[in-house]
């Protein structure tokens, strides 16, 4: 169970996170991408952030360029929380698939 200090700081990642994300999707028409969950490691060094993209098509597509783009999102991250963060944890991205897995649920159970 993560502490509260961990807690603030995944949600303080989170939201500056999201920011980055829709300030660079903001030049992508038709795609939104949102940091759906962050969790932290014990000594504060691994971020691993869950998200989602819609369309879902385009998921493959869009990790693969957050992927190659770790570096310059990592900086971007570390000057938003300079100030409240000692060091900048190392960023894991992963797809958050948890809404398509209820929408193919609602498809099944209306069948």
């Amino acid at each position: 169970m993560q502490e509260t200090r961990q807690n603030r700081i995944a949600r303080l990642l989170q939201k500056e996170l999201s920011l980055i994300f829709q300030s660079q999707t903001r030049m992508m028409h038709g795609v939104m991408v949102s940091v759906t969950r962050c969790r932290i490691s014990p000594d504060l060094s691994v971020c691993t952030a869950y998200l989602s993209v819609f369309p879902s098509e385009k998921g493959e597509e869009i990790m693969a360029n957050v992927n190659n783009n770790v570096k310059s999102i990592r900086y971007e991250l570390g000057t938003r929380v300079r100030n409240q963060l000692r060091i900048i944890p190392e960023l894991r991205f992963f797809i958050d698939d948890s809404l398509d897995y209820i929408e193919h649920i609602d498809e099944l159970l209306g069948k």
